[in-house]
């Protein structure tokens, strides 16, 4: 299962899925009977041996219904074929997951980040990024041979979580006269960083930072960082915390 499948198995939130149904008139009584239960049918697939088979998706997960010849019963679960192929997995990748990644990169696109990087970079990697998080700084200095290439543009959504001025000192960033910059001088000074949390949030700034929150929390994210990417096959992808040097690599691409 890729990985950013699983974390929508655990953790996306019901506010970001917006998975369009199969009109509830072209479903047989059996899987009307599975649909009444709470699972949302969002497509049909072609099954062996006269099954039917429909994708679905129940509590974020998705998940296979196979509809018997008969019309009378509901087998759920992956299919295999004889040479041990899942055949549920192509299916519910495009019918469920696909479309569920897509709307978090469109979240992700439209949240209050700022940017690290060449903006022509041909790969964008976002990340919750608390000004106070040691590993968020750690995957700073990892990604600097990329982001200096102009190989990727970090895009950090900036929320405020590990210690008491992190509200102020994520406010100041985003409200920084050139956010880019103050951002890469804070980075780049380690423990060392002079940044100062703003005392009093102007309203704007702390919009921008309650909508980075409710969106980490509709992730049902806990920690910074937390890194998402689009893999090789476009598929999204998660890493949770500073990635090791082979995890890197996948995530930023070749050198």
């Amino acid at each position: 299962m890729p990985r950013f499948r699983h974390l929508l198995t655990l953790t996306l939130g019901a506010a970001l899925l917006h998975l369009p149904t199969v009109q509830a008139e072209e479903l047989p009584a059996a899987i009307k009977k599975i649909e009444a239960k709470g699972a949302k049918i969002v497509g049909q697939f072609d099954a062996p041996d006269g099954l039917r088979g429909y994708a679905a998706q129940y509590q974020n997960r998705g998940m296979a219904l196979y509809l018997t010849p008969d019309g009378q019963h509901v087998i759920l679960g992956n299919l295999y074929d004889a040479e041990g192929n899942d055949l549920s997995s192509a299916p519910l990748q495009k019918l469920v997951y696909a479309p569920m990644a897509k709307e978090v990169w469109a979240k992700f696109e439209k949240s209050s980040w700022i940017a690290d990087g060449n903006k022509d970079a041909p790969r964008v990697v976002y990340l919750f990024s608390d000004p106070n998080c040691p590993y968020c700084n750690m995957f700073w200095e990892q990604a600097r041979p990329w982001v200096d290439a102009g190989k990727v543009q970090l895009r950090h959504i900036m929320v405020g979580i590990i210690r008491e001025d992190s509200p102020g000192k994520s406010a100041a960033l985003l409200a920084a006269k050139d956010p880019s910059k103050t951002l890469n001088d804070h980075e780049k000074a380690g423990k060392a960083s002079t940044l100062k949390a703003l005392k009093e949030i102007p309203a704007a700034v702390q919009a921008k930072l309650d909508a980075n929150m409710q969106l980490m929390d509709e992730l049902e994210l806990s920690a910074t960082p937390a890194i998402f990417y689009l893999d090789d096959k476009g598929e999204l992808q998660q890493q949770q915390g500073a990635p090791s040097p082979d995890k890197l690599v996948k995530i930023l691409g070749p050198k």
